[in-house]
C-alpha cells in the first residue's frame, strides 16, 4: 500500500509538472510574486485598511448613535405632543366651564333684573292706587261739599228764606250723613 501512494504521488507530481509546464509556470518567478503579493498585502491591510476600517467603525458607531439620538426625540416629541394635547384638553374643559359660569352668571343677573323690575312695577302700581285712592276721596269729598251746598241752597230757595249760619251747618252735615250711608 505505501508502494501504491507512492507511485499514485510520483504520478500527479508527474501530471502537476506536465500542467506547469504546459501552461508555462516558472517556479522561481511564481514564488517571488507570490512572496512580493503577501508583502503587499500585508502592507496595504497595515496601512490602508486598518485605516479604512476604523472610519468604518467610527462611522457605524456615529450612525447608530444618531439612530439613538433620534429615537430619543421621537419619544420627546411623542411625549410633548401628548402633553399639548392634555393641555390643549384641559384649557378647553376650563373654557367651557368658564362660559358655562358666565352663562350662569348672565342668567342669574337677568333674573335679579326681571325681579327688580318686577318690584319696580308694583311699587309703581302700588303708588298709582294709593294715589288713585287719594283723588278719589278727593273728589268724593269735593263732590260731598258741593252736594251739601246745593242742598242747603235748594233748601233755602223751597223754604224761601236765607238760612243762618247754623241751619247751614246742620243741612250740611245731615247731607254728608246721608252720603255717608249711601256709600
Amino acid at each position: 500500500m505505501t508502494f501504491y501512494l507512492a507511485s499514485m504521488t510520483t504520478e500527479l507530481q508527474d501530471k502537476a509538472q506536465n500542467i506547469a509546464d504546459q501552461f508555462g509556470v516558472n517556479w522561481p518567478m511564481f514564488i517571488a510574486q507570490a512572496v512580493n503579493f503577501t508583502l503587499v498585502a500585508f502592507v496595504i491591510y497595515q496601512f490602508g485598511f486598518k485605516g479604512i476600517l476604523s472610519t468604518i467603525k467610527e462611522r457605524e458607531k456615529q450612525i447608530s448613535d444618531s439612530l439613538k439620538h433620534a429615537e430619543k426625540i421621537k419619544l420627546q416629541l411623542e411625549e410633548t405632543e401628548k402633553k399639548q394635547k392634555e393641555t390643549l384638553q384641559e384649557a378647553s374643559i376650563e373654557a367651557k366651564k368658564t362660559v358655562a359660569g358666565a352663562q350662569e352668571q348672565a342668567k342669574s343677573y337677568a333674573e335679579a333684573q326681571k325681579e327688580d323690575a318686577r318690584k319696580q312695577a308694583e311699587e309703581i302700581v302700588a303708588k298709582a292706587k294709593e294715589s288713585m285712592e287719594l283723588e278719589r276721596e278727593q273728589v268724593l269729598n269735593d263732590a260731598k261739599e258741593e252736594i251739601s251746598s246745593l242742598v242747603v241752597l235748594t233748601t233755602g230757595k223751597v223754604l224761601q228764606k236765607e238760612l243762618n249760619e247754623e241751619e247751614k251747618s246742620r243741612f250740611s252735615n245731615a247731607a254728608a250723613e246721608e252720603l255717608k250711608i249711601s256709600d
